[in-house]
């Protein structure tokens, strides 16, 4: 990494840190001698809004063509979440009128609730989570506002999309993206478990957003989600950990015993205690120092969080060299066992046939070959 880009990265690790150090932001801008690269690692990572807000907040010294730069960005985000907040409290009022129930999560509602300004959060799509038996109604209503989708189905009805579990809409009037979520996977290479989305229902609670009651995900409910969603993207971003920092800076009242026996129930363990641990790492999140001690105890997920909050900037997305696969190390002790009764894990790939080329009609001997392999692999370590 080049000087400049270290500059860059250190200050926004600084931004991202809560609570928000004015003088320490001052300190290191004074420091940055390429401020086109902060520009850019923020655009990279998500967090232009979140940079713009802080650098003002703090009276940094920002070149004024890179201070246009962000200000033009932080603008464009504020115009497209305002579209946003309109259309969501728009669709929630004819949702509730036809008696369908829908709780929007993540966008602009986390902006509002977490980060305490829905401008604050760089913009992107509406979700819906909503239940099933409601999408034909809901799916008819958003076509009528002017979106298109693709409707697909299996031959029992049920739906059939790129993840079977969400459909996308589209309105090419102004762009808007909405989309509705019927449930949450535990999706993992070679691994597939629907974890359903009713454990979220009792527990939801209300947002302000454009000056409107909505519905919004329970914190409890909302830290877990965006430790799996953090956790399925490898933390390529930096937006998503902040996501997770802000909220737990803006829930002192959490009920971590709800979370971690929700985690452990769904599954989910192991992406809570990364998610958290990397939030602490990153952003300075707070957490009782009981439930601390018991998060780092999960091995796999202390690892994780050094390594990715170590590489942030330098390699995103990129998870560490390892015998055991990222998205294996994120399941829990059942899951694991799941899938190592479902005969998944003993199905031969490219790495076993690249120990020998055989024959289409021999093409069974890797199954016997791939235990030889995997324990050769396992001795060199």
């Amino acid at each position: 990494m080049r000087p400049t880009e270290a500059e860059a990265c250190e200050l926004l690790r600084a931004i991202a840190r809560q609570p928000v150090d004015s003088g320490r932001i001052c300190g290191l801008a004074q420091q940055v001698s390429n401020w086109e690269a902060v520009a850019d690692l923020a655009t990279r990572h998500r967090v232009e809004s979140m940079v713009y807000l802080s650098l003002m907040a703090a009276g940094a010294s920002v070149p004024p063509a890179v201070e246009a730069r962000l200000r033009a960005d932080y603008e464009r985000n504020a115009l497209h979440n305002l579209v946003n907040a309109a259309e969501l409290v728009a669709v929630l009022g004819e949702f509730n009128r036809e008696g369908i129930e829908a709780i929007p999560f993540k966008g602009v509602v986390l902006g509002a609730s977490v980060y305490g300004n829905p401008m604050a959060r760089h913009g992107g799509d509406i979700d819906f989570l909503i239940r099933w038996k409601d999408v034909p109604r809901a799916a008819a209503l958003l076509v009528a506002r002017g979106y298109t989708w693709k409707a697909l189905t299996h031959a029992d009805g049920t739906p059939a999309t790129d993840y079977d579990h969400e459909y996308t809409f589209f309105r090419a009037a102004d762009g808007v993206v909405l989309e509705l979520r019927w449930q949450f996977d535990l999706v993992y290479a070679r691994f597939v478990r629907e974890i359903g989305l009713e454990w979220a229902w009792p527990h939801r609670r209300t947002a302000v957003l454009a000056g409107a009651e909505v519905p919004d995900l329970g914190r409890e409910v909302a830290l877990i989600v965006l430790c799996m969603h953090g956790s399925f993207h490898t933390w390529s971003q930096l937006v998503w950990i902040c996501d997770v920092g802000q909220l737990l800076a803006a829930s002192p009242e959490l009920n971590w015993n709800l979370v971690m026996r929700d985690a452990k129930r769904l599954g989910l363990w192991p992406s809570l205690a990364l998610g958290v641990l990397l939030a602490h790492r990153v952003c300075g999140a707070e957490v009782p120092r009981p439930i601390l001690r018991r998060l780092e105890r999960v091995s796999s997920a202390r690892r994780l969080a050094q390594h990715f909050g170590d590489n942030l900037f330098a390699t995103p997305g990129v998870g560490p060299a390892s015998r055991v696969p990222y998205n294996v190390q994120l399941l829990d002790m059942r899951d694991r066992l799941r899938l190592l009764f479902s005969g998944e894990i003993l199905r031969p790939n490219e790495k076993d046939r690249a120990v020998v080329s055989l024959p289409k009609w021999l093409d069974g001997l890797y199954y016997l070959i791939r235990p030889f392999r995997v324990l050769r692999d396992r001795s060199a370590r």
